[in-house]
């Protein structure tokens, strides 16, 4: 009988740094009572001459409200992220939530001065509308998208404007946009072989 052996391989290195990331600032944000996300993972409007407004702009994705809200998100991207790393690399993998990060930062920080926002989802829709591109040929726009875009893009509009909720519903568009531009440029960039 043959030995058979089985070995623990650290597959995506994005995926599984983010999300233990996120899990050691969820962590450390029920140690202090939920001021470290508030002043290091979590955007809102704040003064332009402190440094953290900048840091925030990017580490508001690694912050979470709580176990419920960290699963949720975390449970996509383990599920998305690793196929996408093999697909795209990890480097565009990490482009690709930088970027997500950047932008739903920036348009909560100018258009939702009230409101703070923490938390993986936009990254989430990123990841989603990026992986409908996955079988994608230029000349081509994938069905697949097409639903996906209508189904959840369709749903946050939907939910935006008549369910009142503590949820971006447009960094959740936002990431999806981001997702589906990446799709298509990576694809579109992509040599023929």
């Amino acid at each position: 009988m043959k030995n058979f052996k089985l070995k623990i391989t650290f597959n995506a290195p994005v995926t599984l740094g983010f999300v233990f990331l996120a899990c050691l600032v969820l962590l450390l944000g029920m140690v202090t009572g939920g001021a470290s996300t508030q002043l290091l993972f979590m955007t809102y409007r704040s003064s332009l001459l402190s440094p953290l407004t900048y840091l925030r702009l990017f580490t508001h994705v690694l912050g979470h409200s709580g176990w419920d809200h960290y699963v949720g998100n975390m449970a996509y991207i383990l599920l998305l992220g690793p196929m996408l790393e093999e697909k795209y690399g990890s480097d565009k993998v990490l482009k690709v939530i930088v970027v997500t990060a950047l932008i739903t930062g920036i348009i909560n920080f100018v258009l939702f001065p009230a409101s703070a926002l923490c938390g993986a989802s936009g990254v989430v829709f990123a990841f989603i509308l990026l992986t409908s591109f996955a079988n994608f040929r230029q000349g081509e726009i994938p069905l697949t998208f097409i639903l996906v875009a209508a189904v959840f893009i369709g749903q946050q509009v939907a939910e935006g404007l008549f369910v009142r909720d503590n949820i971006s519903n447009l960094s959740h568009i936002i990431g999806g946009l981001v997702g589906a531009g990446a799709g298509y440029a990576l694809n579109m960039h992509k040599k023929k072989y």
